[in-house]
């Protein structure tokens, strides 16, 4: 039919595009987890320096917020992505009841979706029937709802990709903050951590097509001040133990 190999070439980049958003948004999702394990574990770490000129209390709050946070993310990932996960299944099996109960009727619902992206009736009813012949499920879904019922989010791969992500920037303000000299200690990890969190948000803007000064310059003020806050408690608070 005139027409339906140039509609069935535009859904597959369609589903290309869409597979291509989907491995973004982990990578989008890999660096956020990374940018709060830096500046979540520089806070802790810095705000414990402020308090104390000892190394072993500064490591060990920072290891035990390292992993307390890495398995506050993987389980909060997991359960999100579970609970989307059960939606979708929802979803798919609501499509399949609808589609062996009133075959038609879905084809002709197909149809119309068809030719409201442009098709003419007589093609876009070709171009349902052709994509409906194998797997109508599958279609309905992917045209009306953008759903793949095989690449469905698996939740423990969410979780453990969380949780490397959020370990991966945590260690680098332990790393900073244990090897350099006590006397210049804080500073060192101020400046690394600015460094790394400039990093990530270059990489996030140049991921999301967004500027990467504005997106640099937003995480290292945040960096900052959250260092700076942490730091100003944790010295209050060791002054008043004194």
């Amino acid at each position: 039919m005139p027409g339906s190999g140039a509609q069935q070439a535009r859904l597959v980049v369609d589903a290309g595009r869409g597979r291509e958003a989907s491995r973004l948004n982990w990578l989008r999702a890999g660096v956020l987890g990374a940018n709060d394990g830096i500046i979540s574990t520089a806070g802790l770490v810095v705000g414990v320096a402020g308090a104390t000129a000892a190394i072993s209390p500064i490591l060990v709050a920072g290891v035990a917020g390292l992993v307390a946070g890495a398995v506050s993310m993987a389980l909060g990932e997991y359960v999100s992505v579970s609970s989307q996960r059960d939606a979708e299944r929802a979803l798919i099996e609501h499509e399949r009841r609808e589609v062996e109960g009133d075959p038609e009727g879905e084809l002709e619902e197909l149809t119309g979706i068809l030719e409201s992206r442009g098709l003419s009736t007589a093609t876009a009813r070709a171009v349902a029937l052709e994509l409906s012949a194998d797997d109508p499920v599958a279609a309905h879904l992917d045209v009306e709802l953008g759903l793949d019922p095989n690449a469905l989010t698996n939740p423990v791969h969410a979780a453990i990709s969380s949780g490397l992500s959020f370990t991966a920037g945590a260690v680098l303000p332990l790393v900073a903050i244990g090897v350099a000299p006590a006397d210049v200690r804080v500073a060192v990890t101020f400046v690394a951590v600015l460094l790394a969190l400039a990093i990530t948000g270059g990489i996030s803007a140049r991921l999301g097509h967004a500027r990467r000064l504005r997106a640099m310059a937003r995480l290292m003020v945040g960096g900052a001040l959250a260092m700076i806050v942490t730091y100003a408690v944790g010295r209050m608070l060791g002054v008043s133990a004194l």
